[in-house]
């Protein structure tokens, strides 16, 4: 964890992720022309391990790759990179992490919640912003809940989010070119947009029922 944050740091990665940085960013994943996919997802790797947002990455994915190709590539990045942090939070730094856990009671709900409920809290967090999607990787690591269960679900979890923002990066890219291919781009966002929204609530219900 320290180290990849340490690389992020020493190649400029915590500056040049950022919305502002996205053409400088597109034009340069470009460049790697068939291998850009696999370019694009070691990044979103770095960055998923070292605490960056993902946010402009996904934005960045529908400008580079379109709306579909870029919720893919973006799926995958983020689910590798929260499968690696989480391999690292159960074993190479599992002390330095339970150690973080044990002094904050926020985090430690998670362990508590894994017990109780299993893979559900993990589906609850997940979908409900409680806790930052970077810390959670490493939060998890420690708790009691299956690898197999924790990359599936985590993968399953981040499409509905990915498409918001694949989706408008896609509507970005086509904007000058397409205006009517820019608003059905728009409206797959807002759609997805409003059922993340609403997740929170109907999950609350379940709980309550």
């Amino acid at each position: 964890m320290l180290l990849a944050l340490l690389v992020a740091r020493v190649t400029g990665l915590t500056g040049l992720i950022g919305l502002e940085s996205l053409d400088r960013l597109k034009n340069w994943i470009d460049g790697f022309g068939a291998i850009a996919p696999v370019v694009f997802i070691a990044l979103y790797v770095v960055a998923t391990v070292a605490f960056l947002p993902g946010a402009p990455l996904s934005l960045l994915a529908g400008l580079v790759f379109g709306p579909v190709w870029g919720t893919v590539w973006t799926v995958a990045g983020a689910t590798v990179g929260a499968t690696l942090a989480f391999f690292i939070g159960r074993y190479a730094a599992r002390g330095l992490v339970e150690g973080w856990t044990a002094e904050n009671e926020r985090v430690r709900k998670l362990d508590d919640g894994v017990e109780k409920h299993g893979w559900r809290m993990l589906l609850i967090t997940r979908l409900v912003p409680i806790f930052p999607f970077n810390l959670q990787n490493y939060a998890y690591g420690p708790t009691g809940i299956g690898g197999g269960t924790y990359v599936v679900l985590t993968a399953l979890c981040i499409v509905p989010g990915t498409v918001v923002y694949t989706f408008a990066g896609g509507s970005l890219a086509s904007a000058r070119d397409d205006l009517g291919r820019t608003f059905v781009y728009l409206g797959v966002a807002a759609v997805f947009f409003v059922v993340v929204s609403l997740i929170p609530g109907w999950l609350r219900r379940r709980g309550g029922a």
